[in-house]
């Protein structure tokens, strides 16, 4: 991403917000995981989105009209010499493309003297929360703060706004989920091209984690779900430490992460190299489902009707092979939707209540769980909706049964 790319977020965001108005957006800090460690900082996504330094602490204040100004870290010899510098007052402006870079410790300062000015008619804050119990993360807890020290300051949430507009992918951004996409299917072929039974799941997850780090990706997008046999009807099955056995399908949803741009992507496989007949039957069915969604993608449709078209083809297709007896009983082998957004984050922000329009980008991901006949099957691509329709991102990455089949039908070099 280039600077110009986090300027023109912020000016889009600047026509939305209030005349007299002000936004504060955090990077955030690592957690700690134990003693003196911390977990990998996990940037706020729509900070990154507005200036693009992954750095702890570093701060984003921005006026609707007026300055805007990049709070960083102040250098510390030590730490440097220990953790590594922090970045430099010249490259924070270099890669954001805000050019008054200030101190994180000046920050309190300078907000009570523009909150004490009286001339901030509303300052926003990045407030997500997930539910009523959720904790606020760092935006949401500095809101609670300034609340508490002013309570004459009127705040806003500005979270609504910058999760509509990362709904809407920019050229650069579609770029960089290729190419989350590219290596996660060049780990998918690995894991094919090594399978085996008789070894434990997490054998699998280390040919895909393997071809991840060798491509140098930093993170994965998500917990990768490397699931055999009944493990696959768990939805979220992450323990990935059972036994393969030969006639097991195994379930992959995997992905990589490029530059913090996720991909998402599922497929499920037979162990042995061959479907046996009831596999073939359940794989035939959430593939034709999947084929009607892709069918019905255009701008226009209601996001939503994209899961009522998985529903009613399985309630055709159940019953014609008498798996159930009514539409009321599909929910019995499937019971999530068929579609999320996919960006920097990989269930990406963004109200699903609304048609799509080019520039999404969202999974098809249909499924079918059994576990009394211990099978699990999904497939899942990544989608851009275009002006004409849609395009396939993960076109490429084989996922009709036949062509399942044949390219684990190929001799392995080596082997």
């Amino acid at each position: 991403m280039t600077k110009d790319f986090y300027s023109h977020n912020r000016e889009k965001l600047r026509a939305q917000l209030e005349p007299g108005s002000a936004v504060v957006v955090l990077c955030g800090h690592p957690l700690k995981k134990t003693a003196d460690e911390k977990f990998r900082l996990a940037p706020n996504r729509n900070f990154l989105y507005l200036a693009g330094v992954p750095e702890e602490n570093v701060l984003l204040y921005m006026e609707q009209e007026g300055e805007e100004i990049l709070f960083i870290e102040r250098f510390d010899e030590v730490k440097a010499k220990w953790m590594g510098a922090t970045i430099s007052p010249e490259d924070a402006s270099k890669v954001s493309g805000v050019k008054n870079i200030r101190m994180r410790d000046e920050f309190d300062a300078f907000l009570h003297r523009k909150i004490a000015s009286g001339t901030l008619r509303k300052l926003y804050f990045d407030m997500e929360k997930d539910s009523a119990d959720a904790a606020y993360p760092p935006g949401g807890q500095m809101a609670l703060t300034i609340a508490q020290k002013y309570p004459h300051q009127a705040l806003g949430d500005v979270f609504p706004l910058i999760a509509q507009m990362r709904v809407f992918k920019e050229p650069e951004e579609i770029e960089e989920i290729r190419k989350a996409i590219e290596i996660t299917k060049e780990g998918i072929l690995n894991v094919w091209k090594n399978r085996r039974h008789g070894v434990k799941e997490y054998e699998m997850e280390a040919e895909f984690d393997y071809i991840l780090k060798k491509r140098g990706v930093v993170d994965i997008a998500f917990r990768t779900i490397c699931a055999a046999g009944k493990n696959a009807a768990v939805l979220h099955y992450v323990d990935n430490n059972q036994e393969i056995q030969q006639g097991d399908l195994l379930l992959l949803d995997l992905g990589a992460q490029w530059n913090y741009y996720s991909a998402d992507i599922s497929r499920t496989f037979p162990i042995s190299g061959t479907f046996s007949p009831r596999q073939k039957e359940l794989y035939g069915i959430v593939r034709l489902a999947m084929q009607r969604v892709f069918d019905a993608i255009r701008p226009g449709v209601p996001f939503l009707r994209l899961n009522e078209i998985v529903r009613e083809t399985y309630a055709q297709e159940l019953q014609r092979i008498g798996l159930i007896a009514g539409p009321q009983e599909v929910s019995k082998y499937y019971f999530h939707g068929v579609s999320h957004y996919m960006g920097l984050d990989t269930h990406d922000v963004g109200s699903r209540d609304q048609e799509l329009a080019p520039g999404m980008v969202l999974t098809v991901e249909p499924g079918l769980y059994l576990p009394e006949e211990g099978i699990g099957i999904r497939i899942e691509d990544d989608v851009l909706v275009t002006e004409g329709g849609m395009e396939i991102l993960s076109e490429d990455i084989p996922r009709d049964l036949e062509a399942i089949e044949a390219f684990l039908a190929e001799p392995v070099p080596g082997k």
